[in-house]
């Protein structure tokens, strides 16, 4: 590819482009609108064919706008990322997809997901589609550089991914969920805040991710201790909750709670020793014990929660 006289190559061909489009919508991270299932399956209405094929309607509207905001992000961050070892090689960092088709298959993907939302699934799924899509772009303009509310902007995204799955598969979203939901994101927000300190430069942070100016190790190991106790504290009160033995008919929804724990310190740890890959998709992904753990937690939950 011919360079530019910046050193950075030239935007790819047309034929090329429909590639690298797809690359920056990184497949690989819409395991993370697998949360819009999570009210139809504690809901023990995984086996009603209509109510999941709702739910997985609205993850795949997820994920489309979730390409998006990757899309949207890229674009804003193109100059930062140059500064990132390993996002400097994504392909609006590194010149070979242009600003302005990565800027128009964001606004068309966009239109056109939350168009089908609106038009196939519940209003309030919908609606909490258009929020999240909302939210994404406040956060790529200037959520992302206010000090904890740039890891709250993503955890308010998980939770409506669980909104949006209740209301689409009209089941009721226990409080208890939404708040496991947002302490768990919140944890996992932070803890990929403390691995960039640890893998950037000090002199690239600033550049790089400006709020990072704003933390330090310590502070955000204390805040992780914080919300990483919150959310232990938070899931194993709702194992034992009286609504949640009425509903599953067992206490032993608790058996699940050392699954959980080891779980966070294992990504933790992983965080701690630069493992994580920058993001707990990734991290998710490559680890086996990880991946192992939550594959457990899912299939003794699961048993539990339609056997109990």
């Amino acid at each position: 590819m011919r360079p530019t006289p910046a050193g950075r190559p030239f935007p790819a061909s047309f034929a090329a482009a429909p590639a690298l489009l797809v690359e920056s919508l990184r497949p690989r991270q819409w395991i993370k609108n697998g949360f819009v299932l999570t009210p139809v399956l504690f809901a023990r209405e995984a086996g009603d064919p209509g109510r999941l094929a709702a739910a997985f309607g609205a993850a795949l509207v997820f994920s489309a706008l979730s390409g998006a905001a990757y899309l949207l992000n890229d674009v804003v961050d193109r100059d930062a990322d140059r500064l990132h070892p390993g996002k400097r090689n994504r392909p609006v960092a590194s010149g070979r997809l242009g600003t302005g088709p990565a800027l128009g298959a964001a606004a068309a993907l966009a239109a056109a997901s939350l168009g089908l939302a609106f038009a196939l699934v519940p209003s309030g799924a919908a609606f909490a589609a258009a929020g999240f899509a909302a939210l994404q772009a406040l956060y790529s303009l200037g959520l992302k550089r206010l000090v904890f509310l740039d890891a709250m902007s993503i955890a308010a995204g998980f939770v409506l991914r669980v909104v949006a799955g209740g209301f689409a598969a009209e089941v009721v979203v226990s409080h208890w969920i939404v708040l496991c939901t947002f302490l768990l994101a919140l944890f996992l927000g932070l803890s990929k805040r403390r691995e960039e300190l640890t893998t950037l430069e000090e002199g690239d942070r600033d550049r790089h991710r400006p709020v990072l100016g704003e933390y330090s190790r310590e502070l955000l190991d204390q805040a992780n201790v914080v919300v990483l106790g919150a959310t232990i504290v938070c899931y194993a009160l709702w194992t034992v909750s009286p609504e949640s033995v009425a509903k599953f008919g067992s206490d032993r929804l608790v058996w699940t709670v050392p699954f959980v724990v080891y779980g966070l310190l294992r990504y933790l740890y992983l965080v701690h020793r630069g493992e994580a890959a920058g993001s707990p998709t990734d991290a998710l992904l490559r680890d086996r014990p990880l991946l192992l753990c939550v594959a457990l937690w899912l299939a003794v939950s699961s048993a539990i929660v339609y056997l109990g």
